[in-house]
């Protein structure tokens, strides 16, 4: 076996035993340790979050409040004719969602509140997910709730998606075992591969990822850590996100909105 052959059988050997010892136990978080992930960045890039006029999330939050005031559809409609000042009426709405629907029977996160809207209310066509659309007015709308604390419905029809969305949390999944609970409880403030593993807080969604170079949605990034279990991803809007969602927020509780945050 030649040297590179050798350096990358330890590589490999040392990654197998990282994710062993992560995958060793879960035991979920005392309420007493919630960080926001903005704890564990660096102060450059707590600075960038700080400071509305360096945070490139503005840019889309400036996009969508020109969708907010833009008619749309065949009803002819923008979201202000019906909420008016989204500064007022949109407060504190991004802390306390996803959000039972009862026509649906289900929970509904932002984004398909804000696309039902367009359907129903515009009679316009709905935006893609991840679209620059659908993230500036989720961006604007989150905005109008920054430092309100996180405030899920008391909805008794809520429980079992959040018993749903609590045991895809717990559930060791992929090629690798592991489930969310592994990094995000039983080791977080560690380093995964030179990055900080967080505690998995979503206050800060939509956010502007360095990484990304733009914005994204939590559900993107569930996706990409399901990647890198190599589990299945599920397709965007998936009810199995909005249940993970809906519990994430739960654990949320009581810390204060940030969107648009900025990550590494």
């Amino acid at each position: 076996m030649n040297g590179a052959a050798i350096t990358r059988a330890l590589s490999a050997g040392a990654l197998a035993i990282s994710f062993t010892i992560i995958a060793a136990s879960a035991a979920e978080m005392a309420p007493g340790e919630r960080k926001s992930g903005y704890d564990f960045m660096t102060r450059d890039t707590q600075g960038m979050q700080d400071d509305d006029t360096v945070n490139p999330g503005m840019l889309w939050v400036l996009d969508g409040e020109a969708l907010w005031n833009r008619k749309a559809g065949t009803a002819g409609k923008a979201c202000a004719d019906c909420h008016v000042d989204a500064r007022t009426s949109m407060k504190g709405v991004a802390a306390r969602y996803p959000a039972f629907d009862a026509a649906r029977g289900r929970p509904l996160n932002l984004e398909q509140r804000v696309n039902l809207c367009r359907s129903e209310r515009q009679q316009a066509s709905v935006f893609r997910y991840e679209s620059r659309e659908l993230l500036a007015l989720t961006a604007f709308i989150g905005r109008q709730s920054r430092g309100a604390v996180v405030e899920p419905p008391s909805d008794e029809r809520l429980k079992p998606f959040i018993a749903a969305g609590r045991e895809m949390f717990m559930q060791r999944q992929g090629q690798l075992n592991l489930s969310c609970a592994n990094c995000h409880d039983d080791n977080w403030s560690k380093k995964l591969a030179g990055a900080v593993i967080p505690q998995a807080h979503p206050t800060g969604y939509p956010l502007y990822r360095l990484e990304w170079q733009g914005l994204g949605s939590l559900q993107r990034r569930l996706r990409n850590c399901l990647v890198g279990m190599r589990a299945n991803a599920y397709d965007f809007g998936a009810p199995e996100y909005v249940d993970l969602e809906l519990y994430l927020m739960t654990r949320a509780r009581g810390m204060p909105v940030e969107t648009p945050a900025v990550r590494p």
